[in-house]
């Protein structure tokens, strides 16, 4: 009986430790491929969102500004990310029953967030003021961080935004991942067809482009928030108030600023990200099959 219990502990531990690694690998390789893919949409969505406006913001000049910052950072944001998912989502499943599942889709996927975030505000706050053209000259990533950091510390500078952008990419991932499962779930019932990388792509399409309309009002907050200095940002007070005075200012339109370029980065984003997740989730356990 001991040798069957530690048998199962084993397999239990081989287990855990190759989704740990390649949920990582995976994760890396579709966050660096898709950000830089669409680099140039997202920049066009930061400058719709500026407070300064789009023309001058940069309006299509320099679309590719920010990509250096983006290139590093978003590797280990989306390999974190997935290791934290996949790593919960096994073990919490173990206690849930087949009902319960979306909500352990939408726990593990509120954790991976919030450590994908540790990574991706700094990472952000570089891109983002980059591509709106707030520092004059070709200031590079590391000095704008570095400025950031010397001027307003960690807190403000190079986490300002944090529960901003917690509180916008949370609810994100709440809507985006329990609709991804279902939809591969129910994939082959609804179409017939088996579920390949092709159709896991599609799937992360559409429940990205849901996501990403639903939630454009807290991206516009987190932009307002990370683009702003110091002073600025302490006059703008929270996500309720900066949303409030845009709808003043702006109205609805002005509330869901950047909603086209949004959603049609993350639906483009949602088809290659999960598209290039599973294939390489794919060829990963094929060859550690072998």
């Amino acid at each position: 009986m001991e040798l069957e219990d530690n048998t199962l502990a084993t397999a239990t531990l081989g287990g855990a430790k190759s989704i740990y690694w390649s949920s990582l690998i995976a994760g890396g390789v579709a966050g660096l491929v898709v950000d830089v893919a669409l680099f140039p949409i997202d920049t066009v969505k930061t400058r719709l969102q500026s407070e300064r406006g789009f023309i001058a913001s940069g309006g299509f000049r320099g679309v590719y500004k920010g990509l250096a910052a983006t290139a590093a950072g978003s590797a280990p944001t989306s390999a974190l990310f997935f290791c934290t998912y996949e790593t919960m989502k096994s073990h919490l499943r173990q206690y849930a029953s087949h009902d319960q599942l979306p909500y352990v889709h939408m726990v593990s996927a509120a954790a991976a967030e919030v450590v994908a975030c540790l990574i991706r505000v700094p990472i952000e706050i570089a891109k983002q003021r980059r591509q709106a053209l707030l520092h004059k000259g070709n200031a590079s990533s590391l000095s704008i961080l570095y400025e950031a950091l010397r001027k307003e510390g960690i807190r403000k500078g190079l986490y300002r935004g944090f529960g901003t952008t917690v509180m916008r990419d949370v609810p994100f991932s709440l809507i985006q991942f329990p609709l991804w499962e279902y939809f591969k779930l129910h994939w082959t019932d609804v179409t017939g067809t088996a579920l390949t990388p092709l159709s896991v792509a599609i799937c992360g399409a559409i429940s990205g482009g849901i996501a990403a309309g639903l939630t454009t009002p807290l991206d516009v907050a987190k932009t307002r928030i990370m683009l702003a200095e110091q002073l600025e940002s302490n006059r703008m007070g929270g996500m309720g108030r900066i949303l409030r005075n845009i709808y003043r200012e702006r109205g609805i339109r002005g509330v869901f600023a950047g909603f086209v370029p949004r959603v049609t980065w993350i639906t483009l984003g949602g088809a290659i990200f999960f598209g290039m997740y599973d294939l390489t989730l794919r060829y990963l356990n094929e060859n550690e099959d072998r």
